[in-house]
């Protein structure tokens, strides 16, 4: 099934995710992160940041700045508050995107919005080439319905420069960044498969730790060229010459994954 076609998997557990206990936030980190470094894990191609976040009923991050990265949050269930010095206040819930481009500086606080659940979401950041990383900041939204993603591949984000690209702030479709990447969501059910050939040099793939901080045995997995991923995991894609193909195949439960094609 898997051949010289096939780009090769390296795989990211989760119990070696740096991360912390706050109290308010239990988060786990992909990437060199905050207190957490790991000179083996600083990025992989434009991808920077993925943190896998729970924020605890009304609380949640403070004002802070960001500039440069391009920043997004995507919400895998509860309700996310956002606000931001552009503006903006939003409430996102399950499959709801914030895209931000930071740029020149901007200031933003998320939060837990609901009273009696906490929110679960991954926070996500890419590096954007030299020359775009002093744009005037921007702020997207976009929903991706759960159906929308039911044993498939739905494009969230791609580059600008991809024909499915609206510039519009608030619409349907995948959301416009300037790094060179494209990401996806699904929900893949046991027994279904989904396929993709990179364009581009490398992939990852993140598997939800829906089933809450632990993982348990009946929790979801998924293979990704073969190799098994629980909850938590994490896995490198490379092509290595023609090999661009990468298959994804539902192992147990309902498996909510992102992935990612870049360079």
């Amino acid at each position: 099934m898997f051949n010289a076609t096939t780009a090769s998997v390296r795989i990211r557990p989760s119990k070696e995710r740096g991360g912390a206990d706050h109290g308010w936030l239990k988060t786990f980190h992909t990437f060199s992160f905050a207190d957490y470094y790991d000179p083996r894990f600083e990025q992989w191609g434009s991808l920077r940041v993925i943190n896998e976040d729970r924020v605890a009923p009304g609380s949640g991050f403070p004002t802070h700045g960001h500039a440069r990265f391009e920043i997004w949050s995507y919400v895998l269930g509860g309700e996310l508050g956002h606000k931001d010095s552009m503006g903006n206040v939003e409430t996102l819930k399950a499959g709801d995107l914030q895209l931000t481009y930071a740029g020149t500086g901007i200031r933003h606080s998320e939060y837990c919005e609901s009273k009696d659940r906490p929110v679960h979401f991954l926070q996500i950041w890419s590096i954007p080439p030299n020359n775009k990383q002093s744009y005037t900041p921007i702020y997207y939204t976009r929903h991706f319905p759960r159906e929308s993603k039911i044993n498939a591949l739905a494009p969230v984000l791609h580059p600008h420069t991809n024909a499915t690209v609206s510039q519009d702030r608030d619409t349907s479709g995948p959301a416009p960044l300037q790094s060179p990447l494209s990401m996806y969501a699904s929900v893949l059910h046991t027994g279904a498969s989904v396929k993709h050939t990179l364009e581009r040099s490398k992939g990852y793939v993140h598997l939800a730790m829906t089933s809450g901080y632990t993982t348990p045995a009946d929790a979801a997995k998924i293979k990704v060229n073969g190799v098994e991923l629980r909850e938590g995991d994490g896995a490198f894609i490379e092509v290595k010459g023609d090999a661009k193909e990468v298959t994804i195949e539902g192992v147990n439960g309902e498996a909510e994954f992102v992935f990612f094609d870049m360079e």
